[in-house]
């Protein structure tokens, strides 16, 4: 079968054997498969990835000098079922699957190991186990975005965000585009979008952002208003003073009075809940030393190499910092269903197609972010040359149900 392997940081479109699926997997045939940003460090940074990963128990990430096929935002229809399936998921089903495989008791991420081909082919390996039926006619194009949303799904639940947040998101590439889409579908009020591309902001308002920001002549955090936010120490102090002076006006004691409006959620200082999603470095300390008090900022960038962080700006700001990766099988098949029944609009992050000889262009466009900001590719399309949204509609279209 035809497939783009990538080795040393170059893209080769080749053939190569077909898969095979083996015990509890599915074939697959790819209709789509999303280029992540994932992709495109993999290809330059694989072996400082591998490093990191090697920290967090797994030897088996690629290596810049293997041939790995990449690709793990994948949609397609099963057309075989390994030894011991259950069947639960029957020959000609449309499906998207968590990308990850198990043989005996190894677990690789699809796409990202030489263990475990990915999208970038006519035909992938998927676990069973964790693989869905697209449900409600949903079209490939989108289904295919099931695995970036699932990010920005994961994001936000980690940040705990309520409708009355004020939500801050730095950074408008695909997870930040994500993560707004989330935001809007979960019905926060307030969605600040910050991004230096005017590609970017225009997608992040098609996404759902209430307020559109050029970092480069507007702060973030001035678009943000007070909204009660506590900015300064003294503030803080001069609040607390205030608070204790009235309280000893009452007639109870001071302290049970604070028990009980602590008790209500009343002292909860109100701050923003910042999504990082640019992962440069600088980028966590600048946040810290600009963020209102109490800020929750959830990092979701992933800066590659090592960063410097002023601990004490947390500290006596009382910032919460919470990383994030990737997401749970509960979490993606909620995106799944809320993509499936509009819940979820992923569309406008689609800016183009391309055919496997179209992958290394796409790589070098998707570097240009004034340009695309998702390109699926579809292996039917034999036409060399990035395919616009526009020029492609039946490829948006839902399909008939079965």
């Amino acid at each position: 079968m035809r497939a783009v392997i990538v080795q040393n940081g170059v893209l080769e479109v080749t053939d190569i054997g077909a898969p095979a699926p083996g015990v509890g997997q599915l074939l697959v045939q790819v209709e789509r498969c999303g280029i992540c940003g994932s992709d495109l460090h993999a290809r330059t940074h694989a072996d400082e990835l591998a490093e990191v990963l090697h920290h967090c128990g797994y030897d088996r990430y690629m290596r810049s000098d293997e041939r790995v096929v990449m690709g793990h935002e994948i949609a397609g229809t099963v057309t075989d079922l390994g030894p011991w399936s259950t069947g639960r998921i029957k020959i000609g089903t449309p499906v998207v699957s968590v990308p990850m495989v198990r043989r005996g008791g190894q677990v690789d991420g699809v796409g990202l190991s030489a263990s475990a081909p990915g999208g970038y082919a006519e035909q992938v390996v998927l676990q069973e186990s964790f693989t869905m039926p697209i449900p409600n006619g949903l079209s490939f194009d989108i289904a295919a975005l099931t695995e970036p949303m699932a990010v920005g799904w994961h994001a936000v639940n980690a940040g705990d965000v309520t409708r009355k947040d004020v939500a801050v998101v730095l950074g408008c590439g695909p997870v930040g585009l994500a993560v707004i889409a989330v935001l809007r579908a979960r019905g926060v009020q307030k969605i600040i979008a910050s991004d230096f591309s005017a590609g970017r902001r225009r997608l992040a308002a098609a996404m759902g952002a209430h307020v559109i920001v050029d970092p480069s002549q507007q702060s973030p955090w001035e678009a943000a208003g007070h909204d009660g936010f506590v900015t300064g120490m003294p503030q803080e102090v001069g609040a607390g003073m205030d608070a204790m002076e009235g309280m000893l006006k009452l007639p109870l004691p001071w302290w049970q009075t604070w028990r009980g409006l602590q008790k209500a959620g009343a002292t909860a200082p109100k701050r923003p809940v910042v999504f990082e999603c640019v992962g440069v470095p600088g980028m966590l300390d600048g946040i810290m030393a600009e963020a209102p008090l109490h800020s929750r900022i959830v990092v979701v960038g992933v800066c590659m190499g090592e960063d410097r962080l002023r601990p004490s700006l947390a500290v006596n700001k009382q910032l919460e910092l919470r990383f994030v990766v990737g997401y749970t099988p509960l979490e993606f098949h909620d995106t799944l269903t809320a993509l499936a029944h509009g819940k979820l609009d992923a569309l406008p992050i689609v800016t183009g197609h391309v055919g496997l000889d179209g992958i290394p262009g796409a790589f070098d466009a998707l570097s240009d972010p004034e340009t695309h900001a998702k390109i699926l590719i579809d292996p039917a399309i034999a036409a060399p040359g990035i395919h616009s949204r526009a020029s492609s509609p039946e490829r948006n279209a839902v399909r008939p149900r079965a």
